[in-house]
Protein backbone atom coordinates (compact mmCIF):
# COMPACT_ATOMS: atom_id res chain seq x y z
CA UNK A 1 0.00 0.00 0.00
CA UNK A 2 1.22 3.59 -1.01
CA UNK A 3 2.35 5.36 2.32
CA UNK A 4 0.49 8.79 0.10
CA UNK A 5 -1.69 9.16 -2.89
CA UNK A 6 -0.03 9.68 -5.96
CA UNK A 7 -1.55 13.09 -6.82
CA UNK A 8 0.11 14.41 -3.24
CA UNK A 9 3.59 13.14 -4.59
CA UNK A 10 3.13 14.55 -8.45
CA UNK A 11 1.74 17.81 -7.08
CA UNK A 12 2.12 18.53 -3.10
CA UNK A 13 5.47 17.81 -2.38
CA UNK A 14 6.35 19.99 -5.23
CA UNK A 15 4.15 22.94 -4.60
CA UNK A 16 5.46 22.51 -0.73
CA UNK A 17 9.08 22.75 -1.20
CA UNK A 18 8.59 25.58 -4.52
CA UNK A 19 6.82 27.61 -1.13
CA UNK A 20 9.58 27.11 1.33
CA UNK A 21 12.13 27.76 -1.39
CA UNK A 22 10.00 31.32 -2.01
CA UNK A 23 9.79 32.08 1.74
CA UNK A 24 13.77 31.31 1.68
CA UNK A 25 14.54 33.38 -1.20
CA UNK A 26 12.34 36.50 -0.06
CA UNK A 27 14.23 36.41 3.34
CA UNK A 28 17.63 36.45 1.06
CA UNK A 29 16.03 39.50 -0.76
CA UNK A 30 15.03 40.99 2.72
CA UNK A 31 18.60 40.75 4.29
CA UNK A 32 19.97 43.11 1.24
CA UNK A 33 17.88 45.81 1.71
CA UNK A 34 14.96 45.03 -1.13
CA UNK A 35 11.54 44.56 -0.81
CA UNK A 36 10.58 41.03 -1.86
CA UNK A 37 6.95 41.69 -2.77
CA UNK A 38 8.50 44.12 -5.42
CA UNK A 39 10.54 42.44 -6.54
CA UNK A 40 8.28 38.82 -7.09
CA UNK A 41 6.06 41.75 -8.82
CA UNK A 42 8.50 42.91 -11.16
CA UNK A 43 9.34 39.18 -11.89
CA UNK A 44 6.07 38.24 -13.00
CA UNK A 45 5.54 41.40 -14.72
CA UNK A 46 8.81 40.82 -16.69
CA UNK A 47 8.29 37.34 -17.63
CA UNK A 48 4.54 36.99 -17.76
CA UNK A 49 3.14 40.19 -18.47
CA UNK A 50 3.97 40.90 -22.23
CA UNK A 51 4.38 38.52 -25.15
CA UNK A 52 8.25 39.81 -25.44
CA UNK A 53 8.42 38.47 -21.41
CA UNK A 54 6.54 35.07 -22.50
CA UNK A 55 8.67 34.67 -25.74
CA UNK A 56 12.17 35.00 -23.67
CA UNK A 57 10.52 32.86 -21.23
CA UNK A 58 9.35 30.23 -23.76
CA UNK A 59 12.45 30.46 -24.97
CA UNK A 60 14.40 29.38 -21.84
CA UNK A 61 11.72 26.57 -20.97
CA UNK A 62 11.78 25.09 -24.53
CA UNK A 63 15.79 24.26 -24.05
CA UNK A 64 15.04 23.18 -20.35
CA UNK A 65 12.04 20.83 -21.87
CA UNK A 66 14.37 18.88 -24.17
CA UNK A 67 17.17 18.81 -21.24
CA UNK A 68 14.77 17.81 -18.69
CA UNK A 69 13.44 15.26 -20.49
CA UNK A 70 16.80 13.36 -21.40
CA UNK A 71 17.54 13.50 -17.49
CA UNK A 72 13.97 11.70 -16.78
CA UNK A 73 14.57 8.81 -19.38
CA UNK A 74 17.89 8.23 -18.04
CA UNK A 75 16.05 8.27 -14.74
CA UNK A 76 13.51 5.82 -15.44
CA UNK A 77 16.61 3.58 -16.06
CA UNK A 78 17.97 4.52 -13.02
CA UNK A 79 21.14 6.67 -14.20
CA UNK A 80 21.93 9.91 -13.51
CA UNK A 81 22.81 11.75 -16.69
CA UNK A 82 24.67 14.36 -16.24
CA UNK A 83 26.17 14.66 -19.72
CA UNK A 84 23.49 17.03 -20.97
CA UNK A 85 24.92 20.32 -21.51
CA UNK A 86 27.86 18.25 -23.88
CA UNK A 87 25.21 16.62 -25.80
CA UNK A 88 23.48 19.16 -26.75
CA UNK A 89 27.13 21.34 -27.78
CA UNK A 90 27.44 18.61 -29.63
CA UNK A 91 24.08 18.44 -30.73
CA UNK A 92 24.69 22.26 -32.07
CA UNK A 93 27.46 21.18 -34.05
CA UNK A 94 25.25 18.13 -36.19
CA UNK A 95 22.76 21.25 -36.37
CA UNK A 96 25.36 23.61 -37.95
CA UNK A 97 26.34 20.96 -39.83
CA UNK A 98 23.16 20.37 -41.58
CA UNK A 99 22.58 24.22 -41.70
CA UNK A 100 26.05 25.34 -42.84
CA UNK A 101 27.07 22.62 -45.72
CA UNK A 102 24.04 21.35 -47.22
CA UNK A 103 21.42 23.33 -49.37
CA UNK A 104 17.62 23.32 -48.18
CA UNK A 105 14.92 25.11 -50.27
CA UNK A 106 12.78 26.08 -47.05
CA UNK A 107 13.01 25.89 -43.56
CA UNK A 108 10.42 23.23 -42.90
CA UNK A 109 12.92 20.47 -44.28
CA UNK A 110 15.97 21.77 -43.25
CA UNK A 111 14.29 21.99 -39.54
CA UNK A 112 13.74 18.16 -39.80
CA UNK A 113 17.41 17.42 -41.01
CA UNK A 114 18.79 19.60 -38.17
CA UNK A 115 16.63 18.03 -36.02
CA UNK A 116 17.73 14.25 -36.72
CA UNK A 117 21.41 15.72 -37.28
CA UNK A 118 21.03 17.26 -33.22
CA UNK A 119 19.41 14.21 -31.72
CA UNK A 120 22.13 12.02 -33.59
CA UNK A 121 25.25 13.75 -32.71
CA UNK A 122 23.76 14.56 -29.03
CA UNK A 123 23.08 10.62 -28.87
CA UNK A 124 26.49 9.38 -30.78
CA UNK A 125 27.88 11.39 -27.62
CA UNK A 126 25.91 9.69 -25.00
CA UNK A 127 26.61 6.38 -25.99
CA UNK A 128 30.70 6.36 -25.27
CA UNK A 129 29.72 7.04 -21.50
CA UNK A 130 26.74 3.91 -21.64
CA UNK A 131 28.99 1.50 -22.98
CA UNK A 132 31.83 2.33 -20.60
CA UNK A 133 28.96 1.76 -17.80
CA UNK A 134 27.39 -1.15 -19.57
CA UNK A 135 30.68 -2.91 -20.78
CA UNK A 136 33.24 -1.73 -18.03
CA UNK A 137 31.78 -0.93 -15.35
CA UNK A 138 32.53 3.33 -15.47
CA UNK A 139 30.03 5.17 -13.01
CA UNK A 140 27.71 7.21 -15.40
CA UNK A 141 28.17 10.36 -13.32
CA UNK A 142 31.60 10.45 -13.43
CA UNK A 143 32.18 9.83 -17.25
CA UNK A 144 29.22 11.59 -18.09
CA UNK A 145 30.61 15.08 -16.37
CA UNK A 146 33.65 14.43 -17.73
CA UNK A 147 32.27 14.13 -21.44
CA UNK A 148 31.04 17.89 -20.62
CA UNK A 149 34.64 18.76 -20.61
CA UNK A 150 35.64 17.09 -23.69
CA UNK A 151 32.71 18.62 -25.73
CA UNK A 152 33.31 21.74 -24.98
CA UNK A 153 37.05 21.60 -25.74
CA UNK A 154 35.78 19.64 -29.24
CA UNK A 155 33.33 22.54 -29.93
CA UNK A 156 36.39 25.39 -29.02
CA UNK A 157 38.73 23.35 -31.68
CA UNK A 158 35.80 23.38 -34.28
CA UNK A 159 34.98 26.59 -33.90
CA UNK A 160 38.46 27.55 -33.75
CA UNK A 161 39.92 26.22 -36.68
CA UNK A 162 37.38 24.79 -38.33
CA UNK A 163 34.12 26.79 -38.60
CA UNK A 164 35.27 30.12 -38.36
CA UNK A 165 34.66 32.18 -41.29
CA UNK A 166 37.91 34.21 -42.58
CA UNK A 167 39.08 37.07 -40.75
CA UNK A 168 36.62 36.91 -38.38
CA UNK A 169 37.50 36.84 -34.44
CA UNK A 170 34.69 36.01 -32.25
CA UNK A 171 34.55 31.89 -31.98
CA UNK A 172 31.61 31.00 -34.15
CA UNK A 173 30.72 29.82 -37.15
CA UNK A 174 29.39 32.14 -39.97
CA UNK A 175 25.23 32.63 -40.27
CA UNK A 176 23.17 30.21 -41.27
CA UNK A 177 21.62 30.15 -44.87
CA UNK A 178 18.65 31.95 -45.11
CA UNK A 179 15.77 29.24 -45.75
CA UNK A 180 17.43 27.85 -42.72
CA UNK A 181 15.64 30.42 -40.36
CA UNK A 182 12.88 29.28 -38.25
CA UNK A 183 9.82 31.31 -37.68
CA UNK A 184 9.39 32.93 -34.34
CA UNK A 185 6.29 32.92 -32.71
CA UNK A 186 5.55 36.33 -33.93
CA UNK A 187 5.50 34.78 -37.47
CA UNK A 188 3.63 31.68 -36.68
CA UNK A 189 0.84 33.63 -34.50
CA UNK A 190 0.60 36.38 -36.89
CA UNK A 191 -1.96 34.54 -39.42
CA UNK A 192 -4.64 33.98 -37.15
CA UNK A 193 -4.95 37.39 -35.85
CA UNK A 194 -2.09 37.25 -32.62
CA UNK A 195 0.02 40.01 -32.06
CA UNK A 196 3.06 38.47 -30.50
CA UNK A 197 6.28 40.38 -29.77
CA UNK A 198 9.21 40.31 -32.63
CA UNK A 199 11.61 40.62 -30.54
CA UNK A 200 11.23 37.79 -28.58
CA UNK A 201 12.92 34.59 -29.47
CA UNK A 202 10.67 31.65 -29.25
CA UNK A 203 10.29 29.80 -32.14
CA UNK A 204 8.91 26.76 -33.63
CA UNK A 205 11.45 24.31 -31.83
CA UNK A 206 8.85 24.93 -28.75
CA UNK A 207 6.61 22.61 -30.69
CA UNK A 208 9.11 20.33 -31.15
CA UNK A 209 9.49 20.18 -27.35
CA UNK A 210 5.91 19.53 -27.19
CA UNK A 211 6.43 16.86 -29.36
CA UNK A 212 9.68 15.23 -27.76
CA UNK A 213 6.96 15.58 -24.40
CA UNK A 214 4.47 12.91 -26.36
CA UNK A 215 6.70 11.06 -27.40
CA UNK A 216 8.48 10.29 -24.17
CA UNK A 217 5.28 9.66 -22.02
CA UNK A 218 4.30 7.08 -24.95
CA UNK A 219 8.48 5.36 -25.16
CA UNK A 220 7.54 5.11 -21.36
CA UNK A 221 4.59 4.17 -20.35
CA UNK A 222 2.77 2.49 -24.09
CA UNK A 223 5.62 0.10 -24.98
CA UNK A 224 7.21 -2.19 -24.22
CA UNK A 225 10.87 -0.71 -24.00
CA UNK A 226 9.40 2.10 -21.67
CA UNK A 227 8.04 -1.15 -19.56
CA UNK A 228 11.66 -2.83 -19.67
CA UNK A 229 13.26 0.51 -19.12
CA UNK A 230 11.16 1.35 -15.97
CA UNK A 231 11.09 -2.60 -14.78
CA UNK A 232 14.99 -1.80 -14.91
CA UNK A 233 14.99 1.47 -12.70
CA UNK A 234 12.82 -0.54 -10.37
CA UNK A 235 15.30 -3.75 -9.69
CA UNK A 236 18.13 -4.78 -12.01
CA UNK A 237 18.09 -7.97 -10.63
CA UNK A 238 14.15 -8.41 -10.75
CA UNK A 239 14.95 -6.90 -14.48
CA UNK A 240 17.96 -9.54 -15.17
CA UNK A 241 15.30 -12.36 -13.96
CA UNK A 242 12.39 -11.56 -16.21
CA UNK A 243 14.94 -11.41 -19.37
CA UNK A 244 15.57 -7.99 -19.84
CA UNK A 245 19.31 -7.51 -20.60
CA UNK A 246 21.44 -4.48 -18.39
CA UNK A 247 23.64 -4.00 -21.31
CA UNK A 248 20.86 -3.22 -23.95
CA UNK A 249 18.51 -1.15 -21.58
CA UNK A 250 21.70 1.04 -20.30
CA UNK A 251 22.72 2.13 -24.34
CA UNK A 252 19.09 2.68 -25.14
CA UNK A 253 18.46 4.42 -22.29
CA UNK A 254 21.40 6.93 -22.66
CA UNK A 255 21.04 7.22 -26.61
CA UNK A 256 17.77 8.36 -26.28
CA UNK A 257 18.53 10.71 -23.45
CA UNK A 258 21.39 12.31 -25.20
CA UNK A 259 19.27 12.36 -28.47
CA UNK A 260 16.48 14.74 -26.25
CA UNK A 261 19.94 16.59 -25.52
CA UNK A 262 20.96 17.28 -28.38
CA UNK A 263 17.67 18.23 -29.83
CA UNK A 264 17.53 21.31 -27.20
CA UNK A 265 20.38 22.82 -29.93
CA UNK A 266 17.78 22.93 -33.19
CA UNK A 267 16.51 26.23 -30.36
CA UNK A 268 19.32 27.81 -29.43
CA UNK A 269 21.46 27.15 -32.22
CA UNK A 270 19.45 27.42 -35.61
CA UNK A 271 16.19 28.92 -33.79
CA UNK A 272 17.77 31.83 -31.97
CA UNK A 273 21.41 32.23 -32.69
CA UNK A 274 21.25 31.36 -36.71
CA UNK A 275 24.86 30.13 -36.01
CA UNK A 276 26.83 27.98 -33.77
CA UNK A 277 28.26 29.42 -31.14
CA UNK A 278 30.00 29.23 -28.01
CA UNK A 279 28.65 28.66 -24.80
CA UNK A 280 25.15 28.52 -26.25
CA UNK A 281 23.64 25.91 -23.79
CA UNK A 282 24.25 28.50 -21.33
CA UNK A 283 24.01 25.57 -17.96
CA UNK A 284 20.53 24.16 -19.36
CA UNK A 285 21.92 20.82 -19.51
CA UNK A 286 22.39 20.81 -15.49
CA UNK A 287 18.89 22.94 -14.85
CA UNK A 288 17.34 19.88 -16.65
CA UNK A 289 18.70 17.88 -13.94
CA UNK A 290 16.67 19.80 -11.22
CA UNK A 291 13.53 20.29 -13.94
CA UNK A 292 13.32 16.61 -13.65
CA UNK A 293 13.51 16.05 -10.20
CA UNK A 294 11.00 18.58 -9.70
CA UNK A 295 8.28 17.18 -12.64
CA UNK A 296 8.91 13.49 -11.41
CA UNK A 297 10.51 12.57 -14.18
CA UNK A 298 6.90 12.83 -16.33
CA UNK A 299 6.87 14.79 -19.28
CA UNK A 300 3.90 17.14 -18.06
CA UNK A 301 5.91 17.63 -15.22
CA UNK A 302 9.03 18.04 -16.80
CA UNK A 303 6.63 20.49 -18.79
CA UNK A 304 5.45 22.90 -16.01
CA UNK A 305 8.96 22.74 -14.13
CA UNK A 306 10.98 23.86 -17.36
CA UNK A 307 7.93 26.64 -17.58
CA UNK A 308 9.00 27.68 -13.77
CA UNK A 309 12.70 27.84 -14.85
CA UNK A 310 11.82 30.04 -17.62
CA UNK A 311 10.15 32.39 -15.98
CA UNK A 312 12.69 32.46 -13.21
CA UNK A 313 15.52 33.13 -15.74
CA UNK A 314 13.34 35.84 -17.24
CA UNK A 315 12.03 37.56 -14.42
CA UNK A 316 15.84 37.35 -12.72
CA UNK A 317 17.41 38.97 -15.42
CA UNK A 318 14.79 42.03 -15.27
CA UNK A 319 15.63 41.86 -11.65
CA UNK A 320 19.04 42.59 -12.37
CA UNK A 321 18.01 45.21 -15.33
CA UNK A 322 15.90 47.61 -12.81
CA UNK A 323 16.56 46.66 -9.57
CA UNK A 324 19.95 46.87 -7.48
CA UNK A 325 19.64 43.08 -6.51
CA UNK A 326 22.19 41.41 -8.86
CA UNK A 327 22.18 38.50 -11.26
CA UNK A 328 23.54 35.79 -9.06
CA UNK A 329 20.45 36.02 -6.63
CA UNK A 330 18.43 34.04 -8.96
CA UNK A 331 20.98 31.65 -8.87
CA UNK A 332 20.65 31.40 -5.29
CA UNK A 333 16.80 31.46 -5.87
CA UNK A 334 17.55 28.62 -8.24
CA UNK A 335 19.58 26.85 -6.27
CA UNK A 336 17.04 26.92 -3.16
CA UNK A 337 14.17 25.33 -5.83
CA UNK A 338 16.40 22.78 -6.93
CA UNK A 339 17.60 21.91 -3.24
CA UNK A 340 14.34 21.71 -1.50
CA UNK A 341 12.59 19.89 -4.48
CA UNK A 342 15.81 17.18 -4.86
CA UNK A 343 18.54 17.20 -2.25
CA UNK A 344 16.00 17.85 0.63
CA UNK A 345 13.03 16.04 -0.78
CA UNK A 346 12.59 13.81 1.94
CA UNK A 347 12.45 16.90 4.52
CA UNK A 348 8.66 16.85 2.82
CA UNK A 349 8.05 13.88 2.06
CA UNK A 350 8.38 12.27 5.43
CA UNK A 351 6.06 14.50 6.93
CA UNK A 352 3.59 13.90 4.57
CA UNK A 353 3.83 10.42 4.50
CA UNK A 354 3.39 10.68 8.43
CA UNK A 355 0.31 12.62 8.37
CA UNK A 356 -1.62 10.48 5.70
CA UNK A 357 -1.24 7.36 7.25
CA UNK A 358 -2.39 9.13 10.53
CA UNK A 359 -5.23 10.39 8.42
CA UNK A 360 -6.05 6.62 7.18
CA UNK A 361 -5.76 4.88 10.38
CA UNK A 362 -8.36 7.81 11.92
CA UNK A 363 -10.67 7.04 8.54
CA UNK A 364 -10.41 3.00 9.32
Amino acid sequence: MEKMPKWADVILIPLISLLIAAVLSALVILAIGEDPWAAVKLMVQGALGSTYGWGYTLYYATNFIFTGLAVAVAFHARMFNIGGEGQAMLGGLGVAIVCLYMPWPHWTVAVIAASVSGAVFGAAWAAIPAYLQAKRGSHIVITTIMFNFIAAAVLNYMLVNVMRPPRAMDPASAKFPEPTHLPTLHELLAPIGINFSKAAPANVSLLIALAACVFVWLLIWRTRLGYELRAFGHSESAAKYAGISPVKITIVAMLISGALAGLMSVNTTMGEAERLVMNATEGAGFIGIAVALMGRSHPVGVLLAAILFGFLYQGGAELALWTSIPREMIVVIQALVILFTGALDNMVRMPLERLFLTLRKREG
